[in-house]
């Protein structure tokens, strides 16, 4: 059994290279027929689109030949209005149909009127009588051609028609076609298209490097009629290094760029209308690559079959093992199984821990939060508190001497004075009643959701607890809150401890300075209502404007406030969907600009 199986295994390669070979050339012969039927349908589908492209425009030249004023420009071509006219109308024309130039030829070759009258490479005065299409046209005929612009240096096909009054021929009209957004269609893909004259000489190219490059030889014959028609104007004319040859009845093409070349399958079709021939080139690297790969499938089959048979001895023992094996690994898989559960279910336990751990420090890190917003307010109120005092004691004071005053005038019977001291006693008391309310609303923890809060009563409180601030500091505060009453989405409490914070710092900046004005300005922008609070102080530093809302960041001297009023300001406006941001005014001093959501009057309602 063992020299049976090393005689075959010797046998084998022998055997195997002659059915390799004629196995190649079967699959490559099958490869090289589905590509030459994937090329056909290509070609059949760029011939049509060239077709249609150019039979868009056939009939016109002959249609606007016919226009009466064309008629009358041949007739009298000397005509300047006559030609502003046609010229006018031909320009309308063709970028209503969207061609590449339209111009009206007088019998000796010169060009009258053109689309392009005013460009910069105008065919007016251009002598074009070296053309075929001009002489066809000139002869009755309706003539077509193809070439590289003299003038324009554009490639284009032209249609040209004569222009018949009565029966006489007294000029040709002539259509330029771009060719170019079909030649761009052609660029990469696997097929390469490339449309060639009667000369062999590249017109169109999805390749743009073999344009004007010929496929066959640059005999004088053939330079001769191209030079005379001046097809490719200045273009230089080169051969493109080709050779030929056949495989299976299939034309192919070696094209040779730079150090390398490439072989193509080539299908060609030629267009008699056109007078040129579309050719659809296919890399032959592709077939012959398949045709490869499945020769060397099918060996591969055939020496896994002859292995198989090999081993086939083999089975029971390896079947046996295999089972053992099986065994072990099914009883290494449950032990690592239940490794892994009681590792996960450690894992498990500590994430629901840590879990509990971080729900708890948030829940310190609001009540936290919450606190040093109280603690701004209440370090805010420390800071007006001298001012609050004399604010106080002036009242108390006139008190006084209201009270002493009433009791002089009753013993002397005076009751009726008397009684507008005890009244202005009552006023007195009233005013420091207003006061001592406002600070102590705005001293109390806010516990309020958030709702329609008119923008003018969170102003007037607000005044009324940094007024003594202001007069202490002996500024002056502009308010203009516009015509229209704004409600915004806030908290009142929370909106009054920003606006104090604030202008509390605006009234510090301008605190000894010769101006001490400070503008609070509020109004309308589409769904926001926009507060801008602006002082004329210093303004704000580069260095310190990404850091100003930082918490415990403060430009003040120590004892003087604890970095807090614009960090809890920022994050007060963040829970009511708004934005605070600070800028220096382009006058000087900081402005801050204060961003709530407006409450329409439909929710205020509502809300009621």
């Amino acid at each position: 059994m063992r020299y049976r199986l090393v005689l075959a295994l010797c046998l084998l390669p022998l055997i195997a290279v002659p059915i390799a070979w004629e196995g190649n050339a079967v699959a490559t012969r099958r490869y090289m027929q589905e590509a030459s039927a994937q090329a056909t349908t290509t070609l059949r589908l760029a011939v049509s689109a060239l077709s249609g492209h150019l039979n868009r425009y056939q009939a016109l030249p002959a249609l606007i030949a016919d226009h009466d004023d064309i008629k009358e420009l041949a007739t009298r071509p000397q005509d300047r209005r006559l030609r502003e006219s046609v010229n006018t109308y031909l320009k309308e024309i063709n970028a209503l149909l969207r061609s590449s130039d339209i111009y009206v030829i007088t019998p000796d070759g010169d060009t009258i009127a053109a689309s392009n009258y005013d460009g910069p490479a105008s065919f007016v005065g251009e002598n074009f009588s070296y053309r075929p299409y001009f002489q066809d046209a000139l002869k009755g005929m309706q003539s077509r051609f193809y070439a590289l612009g003299t003038t324009s240096l554009k490639r284009g096909y032209y249609f040209g028609s004569p222009i018949r009054v009565g029966d006489e021929i007294r000029g040709v009209i002539v259509f330029k076609v771009d060719i170019e957004t079909i030649e761009a269609s052609w660029q990469g893909g696997e097929y390469k298209l490339f449309v060639s004259d009667p000369e062999g000489i590249i017109f169109m190219s999805g390749s743009p490097e073999w344009l004007y490059a010929s496929i066959l030889p640059l005999t004088p014959d053939r330079l001769s009629r191209t030079e005379a028609s001046r097809r490719y104007a200045n273009a230089v004319l080169r051969p493109l290094p080709v050779s030929r040859s056949t495989l299976f009845d299939h034309q192919l093409m070696r094209i040779a760029t730079g150090d390398a070349s490439r072989e193509y399958l080539v299908l060609s079709q030629y267009m008699p209308e056109a007078d040129w021939t579309v050719n659809v080139l296919i890399d032959t690297a592709s077939a012959k690559t398949q045709a490869l790969t499945a020769v060397a499938a099918a060996m591969l089959l055939c020496g896994l079959a002859g292995l198989a048979v090999a081993v086939l001895w083999q089975r029971r023992a390896r079947l046996r093992e295999r089972l053992l094996m099986q065994a072990q690994a099914q009883s290494e898989l449950e032990r690592r199984v239940e490794e892994r559960t009681a590792d996960l279910a450690r894992v498990n336990a500590q994430i629901e821990e840590e879990i509990a751990e971080r729900r708890l420090t948030e829940q310190q890190l609001r009540q936290t939060q919450a606190d040093l917003i109280q603690a701004g307010k209440l370090a805010g109120l420390g800071q007006m508190s001298a001012a609050l005092s004399h604010e106080f004691n002036q009242p108390l004071a006139a008190a006084k001497t209201y009270a002493d005053s009433a009791a002089l005038l009753i013993e002397r019977g005076r009751t009726t004075e008397a009684s507008d001291n005890v009244r202005r006693i009552s006023g007195l008391i009233d005013r420091m009643a207003s006061i001592s309310r406002h600070l102590r609303n705005f001293a109390r923890k806010p516990n309020e959701k958030l709702g329609p809060v008119p923008l003018d009563d969170v102003m007037r409180d607000t005044m009324e607890i940094v007024a003594a601030r202001i007069k202490s500091a002996n500024a002056a505060v502009n308010i203009d809150l516009g015509d229209e009453p704004l409600v915004v989405r806030a908290g009142s409490v929370r909106l009054q401890q920003v606006l104090v914070n604030i202008i509390s710092n605006a009234v510090d900046a301008v605190d000894g300075l010769d101006h001490r004005v400070i503008s609070v300005k509020a109004c309308r922008e589409g769904d926001k209502v926009v507060l801008t609070i602006r002082d004329r102080g210093p303004g704000v530093a580069s260095a310190i404007a990404e850091r100003i809302f930082d918490p415990f960041f403060s430009t003040k001297g120590v004892g003087k406030g604890l970095g807090l009023g614009l960090s809890i300001s920022y994050n007060i406006v963040k829970d009511f969907g708004g934005n605070l941001t600070v800028s220096n005014h382009p006058e000087g001093g900081a402005v801050f600009r204060i961003e709530l959501a407006v409450v329409s009057r439909t929710e205020r309602e509502a809300a009621e």
